[in-house]
């Protein structure tokens, strides 16, 4: 069961709802998202009186939710919801092209990177700090030093950011920066990790795990979504297959399908789907098509020097084509770049 309250709730109202029902001996999750707040109940709710908690004060509707992610269902939530990054909206109605490069290296880099992404109509930028990596002899990131050149060039830029954490230890740090956090597919069933995420404060962006069902994807979303915050993107990256031709298989139906089962956005992130950089067009503009509400691209000015996945990373070459591919697409399928949103 959940209750919706109303926007005009105050908190004095939240509390005694919690009240009520840590007196009945259920568990109270609340979960605030921009324009809402949720209360999860968990246990036996044959104890409460729907009736009762719809007529208390701020309350908009109780509502019984059957599915195992509650916070993040469509039952729950009727309307499909936008989350917004440092005024960036992701969501419905929109087409948001999160770009950047990999991993940050050098503060030229980052910022050659952050003015690519910048021409292609990107207006969130994305960057790696800490880098989760197969090998430990890898390169893993610059870490905190990572941060600050993120920081720095999104002071040059204007263009908020998106950057991974991979360890719960980590968050408060990352988040002191961040204006959205990810977690990836390496971490997608890292719960302390999606419980700290959940808390810090910040947009979630949860890409879907690399063997993970959709409900398995939606259930992690659930975890974020528990510890107060409704401010998810999810991310289809692309699953494993037994497939060798391209990195992963990018799995294009798991977007209508999350779509209508949760009222979280849905982006794709063609570059580490594909993983070579001549998909990685044909795979944005399928994302587009499909109905995404945003992409996530690599982009390096010198992707032949990339510590981290230099051959899926677009060049200045690709960056025309790829502007060019935000401002055709989005109108034919109703939606606006959010580019022209911020111009």
């Amino acid at each position: 069961m959940v209750i919706v309250m109303g926007q005009e709730a105050t908190g004095d109202d939240l509390a005694s709802i919690v009240a009520v029902v840590q007196a009945a001996g259920v568990e109270a999750f609340v979960s605030r998202g921009v324009r809402r707040t949720i209360v999860g109940l968990v246990g036996d709710v044959a104890q409460l009186d729907e009736a009762s908690l719809r007529g208390m004060p701020g309350v908009r509707d109780v509502m019984r939710v059957s599915t195992p992610y509650k916070l993040v269902s469509r039952e729950n939530h009727p309307e499909r919801s936008t989350v917004h990054v440092g005024g960036v909206p992701i969501g419905p109605g929109t087409v948001t092209l999160i770009a950047g490069p990999c991993a940050v290296e050098t503060p030229q880099q980052t910022l050659e990177a952050a003015r690519m992404a910048m021409a292609a109509g990107a207006t969130l930028l994305r960057g790696g700090a800490f880098k989760p990596r197969t090998s430990p002899y890898a390169f893993q990131g610059l870490g905190e030093q990572g941060l600050r050149i993120l920081a720095d060039v999104r002071e040059e830029t204007g263009l908020p950011i998106v950057t991974e954490v991979v360890d719960a230890q980590d968050v408060e740090l990352v988040a002191s920066y961040a204006d959205m956090l990810q977690v990836g597919t390496r971490n997608a069933q890292n719960f302390a990790l999606l419980q700290a995420v959940g808390a810090a404060g910040r947009p979630v962006m949860l890409k879907r795990g690399m063997s993970a069902t959709i409900e398995e994807w939606l259930m992690a979303a659930e975890y974020v979504a528990q510890r107060g915050n409704l401010d998810i993107v999810l991310c289809e990256r692309g699953v494993r297959t037994f497939e060798s031709a391209t990195r992963n298989t990018l799995d294009i139906s798991a977007v209508p399908v999350a779509q209508r089962l949760s009222h979280l956005p849905v982006i794709v992130d063609p570059s580490h789907s594909g993983g070579r950089r001549d998909l990685v067009l044909p795979l944005t503009r399928a994302a587009i098509a499909v109905g995404a509400d945003g992409v996530i691209i690599d982009v390096h000015p010198h992707p032949e020097q990339a510590l981290v996945d230099g051959p899926q990373a677009l060049v200045n070459t690709d960056l025309g084509e790829l502007a060019q591919v935000m401002r055709d697409f989005p109108p034919l399928l109703g939606k606006t770049a959010a580019a022209a949103l911020a111009v």
